[in-house]
């Protein structure tokens, strides 16, 4: 590492020697003062690095004032990494029982999905504090995504509503003028109207049923949190009716639990097998009106059921006129590891499998309740 360190500028050097960890191979001959120090201190105790390696320990109270340093020197998005680089490399899972710790970390999605897990160990003493952790995740969530998701949707609704026949107060006199400008008569200084462009008064009532059939498989934490999100979101819209339905190799059905996310995520258990057939038979029979029902499975699709079955449900669905949508995983990290050889199956039943980023999630539900193609992006 030493080539082109001469040439280094003294930040460019500091930098080098805190990732590096000051071992007497860095090369970069940098010395560390006054909050470097501690940086370095923080940096070391979770990965060890040459003589700063000192370690978090196995106490409760080390870990809290970790937790607080890595607060007071690193951005929020530094501090997510290190405390899930602290789980994962130090197996500090178990710190996050206990109450004090919980209010010592900064709530992210990864988080909550290390809470899920630890669900069924958690003691009494530390489920409030746990859900007051999930609840501030939710509510940034929810704030974040709700808007632009009803936009969409209700976009997409509205479009689907449009009748050629409107009554006179139904009338869009916008979207009929836009329509008839070709019929403009100059000599009346007034466009003709050949084609009424409305709503028709269904607009107010369900017209559209969502199934979300979500994997609560252990790899699947950061979807279920999000799909727990946009459920609620889309439960909220009195023209849609969402059901949530959550499995791994038994299914359980969350709807009830829609007006609140939090109680849905907290209904979720993470790990365990995995059975998406038996799931897609459970949603199969909960579809009322084929036509105007989108089924969002959401899994890795790691099949531990019967693989035929399950592609032989999706068919039948999709011929009955069910708009059939299967993500990979919904959440900001890209496409996780899954089965290529079942999402080659469903590409060639005309369902495209790919990761979506809760961003995109809109724009997908959009295009389904509209019928359009959707608007797969180019990684997938």
């Amino acid at each position: 590492m030493a080539v082109g360190m001469d040439d280094a500028g003294p930040e460019r050097l500091r930098r080098w020697r805190l990732v590096l960890g000051g071992d007497a191979a860095d090369g970069t001959g940098q010395g560390l003062t006054g909050r470097d120090v501690a940086m370095d201190g923080a940096l070391g105790a979770l990965y060890g690095a040459g003589d700063r390696a000192a370690g978090l320990g196995a106490s409760a109270p080390s870990v809290a004032r970790w937790l607080g340093d890595i607060r007071r020197y690193f951005p929020s998005s530094v501090v997510q990494v290190m405390q899930r680089d602290a789980i994962d490399r130090l197996g500090l899972s178990a710190l996050l029982l206990e109450p004090e710790m919980l209010e010592a970390v900064e709530a992210d999605v990864h988080l909550v999905g290390t809470l899920l897990a630890l669900n069924q160990a958690m003691p009494e003493t530390t489920k409030e504090t746990a859900r007051a952790v999930v609840r501030k995740v939710v509510d940034e969530l929810e704030a974040r995504l709700a808007t632009r998701t009803r936009a969409a949707l209700t976009g997409a609704l509205d479009r689907g509503a449009r009748v050629s026949r409107p009554r006179h107060h139904d009338i869009d006199w916008n979207r009929t003028i836009a329509a008839n400008l070709k019929h403009y008569l100059p000599e009346y200084g007034t466009v003709v109207p050949e084609r009424l462009v409305g709503y028709g008064r269904a607009s107010r009532s369900v017209r559209k049923e969502v199934i979300l059939c979500v994997d609560q498989s252990g790899s699947m934490a950061p979807s279920v949190v999000y799909a727990s999100v946009f459920g609620a979101v889309l439960a909220s819209m009195r023209s849609i009716a969402t059901r949530l339905v959550v499995f791994d190799t038994a299914v359980a059905d969350l709807t009830d639990l829609l007006d609140d996310p939090v109680d849905v995520v907290f209904g979720t258990r993470l790990g365990g097998g995995t059975d998406i057939n038996r799931a897609l038979a459970y949603c199969q029979k909960q579809i009322t009106r084929p036509a105007d029902t989108v089924v969002v499975l959401i899994s890795d699709l790691y099949e531990g059921g019967i693989r035929n079955e399950m592609l032989k449900r999706v068919a039948a669905m999709k011929a009955s006129g069910v708009q059939f949508v299967a993500l990979l995983a919904l959440s900001d990290e890209g496409a996780p590891a899954y089965d290529r050889e079942h999402a080659a199956a469903l590409a060639a039943l005309g369902v495209p499998a790919f990761a979506c980023t809760p961003e995109l999630f809109p724009e997908i539900m959009a295009a389904a309740l509209e019928k359009r193609p959707l608007p797969v992006p180019d990684t997938a």
